[in-house]
């Protein structure tokens, strides 16, 4: 048997995941495969601790570590390139720059990015976050405000759902008494589609914090100075140093060009085994995947999927049955700031620092390697320590 080609698109957490799975299975000699991670970025985020970055509790090392690093003790090779498009009937990943990557397998799991709606002066002036380079951008406009002498930085996040709520936390804490933020939604609650508990426990942290929310509102127009609010056929013009954009999730053009089943969304259609219907060779994961039973866009499902693809893959090259994919919750979890977040699920309830520290841990054990859950284990240890050793001296 000549050995197979398993290529994937995309390194979060659908993609990378799978191929560190892959290479933790005890392959024969005879089966075992070469693995291609294909991504555009060099380095893999880990989106759930992003937040982190606002308020420096964390490093960008730890929040989006480096491909090379984590593969290195790997056989898996990453291949840093724009994937254009795919050709079904040949077998070939088309990349931007580069030739195409032929596979045996293929497993689609290139991620989204955030909607930009079309209103006036939103891409200027609105930074999303969804990224490392989101992340550090914002962090360099809030050095700029806050060397400023502006007297309040005045802050709008869109979007009441979970990544607004934590972001204007983590800001909350950051700019502290010089901060006015506003939390703005269409809807007439925070959260809305998450348990009760973290639902009460946002509202409780926005009001601690003194944020602002503005339900049943939208925005017409975004300039560098200002955002435009409709609210009740009413529009107000209101003056903003940063706005920053956490509504809506959007899948790469390049993947409702394939040929390929696509649901009425643009997403791939896939069976209970998560592979593209009709295409038994092709697995999609994620953001791009659509099963018969809608699947929140997160971080926990992808981890799940990637543990039965990887699975599956293995199965199909040495010819053993496959796993059906059913979604176990575990529950949800959120940071409201520092020291300070909240979970529900499986029928346990926390907020408040406990909650803080049951998320710090639960993410930690998620991390992609040991090697890197020991480095940053080890850093949130010392941490402590040096802060105090610096208090000491200053």
């Amino acid at each position: 048997m000549s050995q197979k080609h398993i290529v994937i698109i995309g390194g979060g957490f659908a993609g990378l995941y799978t191929a560190l799975r892959l290479v933790d299975f005890p392959w024969d000699a005879a089966t075992c495969p070469e693995i291609t991670l294909i991504d555009r970025q060099d380095h893999f985020v880990f989106s759930p601790l992003l937040y982190e970055l606002i308020t420096e509790e964390m490093q960008p090392w730890e929040v989006a570590p480096r491909y090379s690093k984590l593969l290195e003790d790997s056989s898996i090779k990453h291949l840093q390139a724009q994937v254009t498009g795919v050709d079904v009937a040949g077998q070939t990943v088309i990349c931007e720059g580069t030739e195409s990557v032929a596979y045996d397998y293929l497993v689609i799991a290139a991620g989204g990015t955030t909607k930009i709606i079309d209103i006036p002066g939103l891409k200027e002036n609105a930074i999303p976050f969804k990224t490392l380079d989101d992340a550090l951008r914002l962090k360099e406009k809030l050095r700029l405000l806050e060397q400023s002498e502006v007297e309040k930085i005045r802050v709008a996040v869109v979007g009441g759902g979970y990544s607004g709520v934590e972001l204007v936390c983590k800001l909350a804490d950051r700019l502290g008494d010089r901060g006015r933020l506003r939390l703005i939604d269409r809807g007439t609650e925070i959260l809305e589609n998450t348990p009760k508990f973290n639902q009460t426990a946002g509202r409780e942290a926005l009001e601690a914090k003194k944020v602002w929310v503005d339900y049943e509102t939208s925005v017409t127009a975004l300039s560098d100075e200002t955002i435009s609010l409709e609210y009740k056929d009413k529009v107000d013009e209101i003056p903003v140093d940063l706005v920053m954009w956490t509504v809506g999730n959007a899948i790469a053009p390049w993947i409702k060009d394939l040929a390929l089943p696509h649901a009425d969304n643009g997403r791939l259609e896939i069976s209970k085994n998560l592979q593209v219907k009709d295409h038994p060779n092709i697995f999609a994961l994620g953001d791009v995947a659509q099963l018969e039973k809608e699947l929140p866009m997160t971080a926990q499902v992808a981890i799940q999927q990637a543990d039965v693809c990887a699975w599956n893959l293995r199965s199909l090259i040495e010819e053993k049955p496959l796993l059906p994919f059913n979604f176990f919750n575990l529950g949800e979890m959120l940071t409201l700031g520092e020291d300070n977040a909240t979970l529900s699920g499986l029928g346990i309830e926390l907020d408040g620092n406990l909650a803080h520290l049951a998320r710090r841990l639960v993410y930690l054990y998620r991390l992609p390697t040991w090697q890197h859950q020991l480095n940053v284990g080890l850093n949130w240890m010392v941490q402590p320590l040096v802060k105090l050793l610096a208090n000491q001296d200053s």
